[in-house]
């Protein structure tokens, strides 16, 4: 804070707040005043000096600031000064007309010294010099202010939505967070309102000086005829006394009115944020030796010139040509970067900086597939990442950790490779131009191409190019390009491992995030009743067994029912999937109400709870999981063939294994509790998996 406006708020006490918000309608009740109180000769001074002291201020903070917004308040201040300008017109109007006969000093000695010093005491040249700042402030600066202002506005609100869209994009990639995400956009809102208000601003400059012309003419007409028919002066007395007051008034009103408009024009023509308006025009304009060196050249060719005067041009010139050569020979520091490869840190000793952080999760590309990311050549492979990520937010219930994308020569010329956490989770082939036919199953039609897989589901498949696209689209094949090929690969592999995706980072943004929308409740359970770690731990298990966390308020309230009493993480989940059994059911059979599940035969499932129901009880045999899982697996493949969810139905004491069993041997297949139906809900039993091999 400015140390003068901290001594102020000391000094003031308890009424600096009011005496802050008080001041601008002090300032408008001021100019009502000086409209309508007659002010004597040394008041004027002091408000012509301020009105000039003002101008300066305006015209150094436009200079000096950095982008428009940081004087955001420049229209309001547009408006404060020109009426200011005005009110002191009409007060130095009363004076000059009422005690103008009484010589050059009637208002006051600013006037005065405008109209001796400045124009001489000749109110003819006074006259021509105020035209001539009326033209250079109306026709130049206030037009060309006013267009820049009027395209900046509408510029500025057509390119609101994309910017925009702009944060939002950024915010759903993970480069930035909610809280920077809304100064962002509150920083867009202002600059489409300030370029919108410096439009209608700009309008008092030129009526600022419209006025100023018919305040001048009113003036030297009024003064003219006071001082012939009321005070008995001659022609020339009249014009020496009113009329050189009148001109001394103008151009006293007509200069900080000049300066503000210079100021609006600065605000509005700004471009760039990085250097204040000087150092852009030294930085830009005087650091190129070749520019100064040709400008130097033709002043010295003029100068040469017989008729010219030799001395200045030759001075200049040299002038030009001198720095030229001293920036040409000037020595270019080396980058840091370049240093740093020159000369190692620490002659080449270990340091923290050698330690990279592994990528939370990555994409690595072969040299052919660096095309896709490129923009510049209509790569849409980022735009396809930044939608799994939001896809992958709006249905699992977390946001997942930003995908980072880098090349690698090591890998084939058109491979790719998922990693997560540094290990490598996902390989595959992509041909940039080409299509990837998937058969999704009993299509027999041929394909001119090169047989492969679906990476992401393991399905035959062929690349074909673009000729044979619209043949397999006929046929029945899913035909996809080579960018959605990566993006469907990345997405699977992302709801295949989201347990790992959700790490302790993940979940405390969560956790944030739910404060926002049930405060109470997520302060009373996370970190009161279940710690972070414990928390993570069990979102991690439901993850596990692909159940959506999307209906968190439902977790955190099952947390707060059963913590007090369990504390152990799996048995917390167990409990949270009861609660959250119609939505699993859901994801699994979708709005259907009747439930074709997978039983397993009597006997088989009294030998599984015997030996899985209870920890301290006897192991399963080996033979028999063998069996059971094979059997499984074979059940399942059947069921996904057929277009019915594979589902195994068990009891509730053994549902945990079972799930734990059978997730390597067939992955897709869900293992539900008899607990976990939903009262809604009517079971159908299909397949029954059997004690041997049938």
């Amino acid at each position: 804070m400015n140390p003068l406006i901290k001594n102020l708020q000391t000094v003031l006490g308890p009424y600096a707040n009011f005496a802050k918000g008080a001041s601008a309608p002090a300032l408008v009740i001021a100019v009502l005043a000086m409209m309508v109180l007659p002010l004597p000769p040394g008041l004027l001074d002091v408000f012509f000096t301020i009105n000039i002291a003002v101008a300066l201020m305006v015209m150094m903070v436009a200079a000096y600031m950095l982008r428009p917004l940081d004087f955001a308040a420049f229209p309001a201040v547009l408006l404060l000064t020109t009426l200011m300008r005005l009110s002191l017109n009409v007060a130095s109007t009363r004076v000059v007309l009422m005690d103008g006969h009484t010589g050059p000093g009637a208002a006051g000695a600013v006037i005065e010294a405008f109209g001796h010093f400045l124009i001489g005491g000749n109110f003819a040249v006074g006259l021509i010099v105020f035209l001539i700042l009326v033209v250079i402030n109306f026709v130049v600066i206030t037009k060309g202010a006013e267009r820049i202002a009027e395209v900046s506005a509408r510029f500025a609100l057509d390119a609101m939505p994309g910017k925009q869209m702009a944060v939002d994009a950024d915010l759903n990639a993970g480069t930035i967070d909610e809280k920077e995400a809304k100064r962002r956009r509150a920083e867009v809102s202002e600059e489409a309102d300030f370029y919108g208000s410096m439009d209608g601003a700009s309008k008092f400059v030129r009526g600022d000086a419209v006025a100023g012309i018919l305040i001048l003419l009113i003036n030297i007409l009024g003064g003219f005829t006071v001082g012939v028919l009321q005070h008995g002066l001659s022609a020339s007395q009249a014009a020496d006394s009113y009329i050189l007051l009148a001109v001394g008034d103008a151009l006293v009103a007509q200069i900080p009115g000049l300066l503000i408009s210079v100021a609006a024009a600065m605000v509005v023509s700004r471009v760039g944020k990085e250097q204040d308006l000087g150092r852009q025009i030294v930085h830009q304009m005087f650091v190129s030796p070749r520019v100064l060196g040709i400008a130097g050249g033709i002043l010295f060719v003029l100068g040469v010139i017989p008729g010219m005067p030799h001395l200045v041009f030759l001075s200049i010139a040299s002038v030009l040509g001198y720095i030229s050569w001293v920036l040409a020979h000037k020595v270019v520091a080396p980058e840091p970067e370049a240093a740093g490869d020159a000369a190692p840190v620490n002659d080449g000793e270990a340091s923290w900086d050698d330690l990279q952080p592994v990528d939370q999760l990555g994409l690595e590309l072969g040299y052919r597939l660096i095309a896709l990311v490129d923009k510049t050549r209509q790569g849409d492979l980022l735009n396809r990442i930044k939608g799994v990520r939001k896809k992958f937010a709006q249905e699992v219930g977390f946001l997942p950790p930003a995908v980072h994308v880098r090349d690698n020569l090591e890998l084939k010329p058109s491979g790719y490779r998922i990693t997560l956490r540094g290990v490598i989770v996902g390989e595959g082939e992509a041909f940039p131009g080409m299509f990837l036919a998937i058969n999704p199953g009993g299509i027999t039609t041929p394909l001119i191409g090169t047989a492969t897989t679906d990476p992401a589901f393991g399905l035959p498949a062929h690349w074909i190019d673009e000729r044979q696209k619209e043949a397999a689209q006929m046929a029945g094949f899913t035909v996809v390009d080579s960018e959605t090929v990566m993006a469907t690969h990345l997405s699977h592999l992302m709801q295949v491992q989201a347990s790992r995706l959700l790490s302790r980072t993940e979940t405390q943004q969560l956790v944030d995030h739910v404060a926002k929308l049930a405060p109470k409740l997520i302060e009373e359970v996370v970190p009161k009743m279940v710690s972070i770690a414990v928390f993570q731990k069990v979102l991690q298990l439901l993850l596990d067994e692909s159940v959506h966390i999307r209906d968190i308020r439902t977790i955190v309230e099952s947390l707060a029912e059963h913590a007090a009493t369990i504390s152990d993480p799996a048995e917390l989940a167990k409990r949270i999937r009861v609660a959250l059994s119609p939505a699993i059911v859901q994801q699994i059979y979708g709005p259907s109400r009747e439930l074709n599940v997978i039983a397993i035969d009597p006997p088989l499932e009294r030998l599984l709870v015997q030996a899985l129901g209870n920890a301290a009880g006897p192991a399963l045999d080996p033979g028999v999981a063998d069996m059971f899982t094979r059997n499984a697996a074979e059940v399942a493949l059947k069921q996904e063939e057929s277009g019915v969810p594979a589902c195994l139905l068990v009891p509730d004491p053994i549902r945990g294994a079972i799930a734990r069993l059978v997730r390597r041997v067939a992955p897709r297949l869900q293992v539900l509790a008899h607990s976990e139906i939903p009262e809604t809900h009517t079971i159908r039993i299909g397949p029954i998996l059997r004690g041997a091999a049938s």
